[in-house]
């Protein structure tokens, strides 16, 4: 059996407030395609794979969530330079944790509080560093 992950459906409460995160801080692209549907929301693109931005109501509170978003559920994002991302969520005033695991990682939430990981994708040169070379 041949199994991929197509999308990730996230509720949020206003679309175009969601979208400014994953396009303006993650730097994720409007996927057109998304179809005439009986309420508001995006698709997204993350490579070959989409997120569905759903707004709807939630059964979940944004409030009195875990402030470490790696003790909740969350969807997870390799990135080249974590670094800039930092400095993307500084500049905007975002909250982040970043990885209790030691690696290059870090927690942060969307307007709706749904939690992101992303993870510094592992180049050569931290291989090597990491292996003893």
């Amino acid at each position: 059996m041949n199994t991929e992950l197509h999308h990730v459906s996230l509720l949020v409460a206003d679309t175009a407030r969601a979208v400014d995160f994953y396009t303006g801080v993650l730097g994720l692209e409007i996927d057109p395609d998304r179809p005439e549907l009986d309420f508001p929301g995006a698709w997204l693109r993350v490579g070959e794979r989409q997120i569905h931005l759903l707004e709807l109501s939630s059964p979940d509170p944004v409030n009195g969530r875990p402030a470490h978003g790696g003790r909740d559920r969350h969807v997870a994002f390799l990135v080249d330079d974590l670094d800039s991302y930092i400095q993307r969520l500084e500049k905007r005033g975002l909250a982040f944790t970043l990885s209790r695991s030691g690696r290059r990682a870090l927690f942060c939430r969307d307007p709706d509080g749904n939690a992101c990981e992303l993870i510094e994708k592992l180049r050569s040169s931290h291989f090597a560093e990491r292996i003893g070379q």
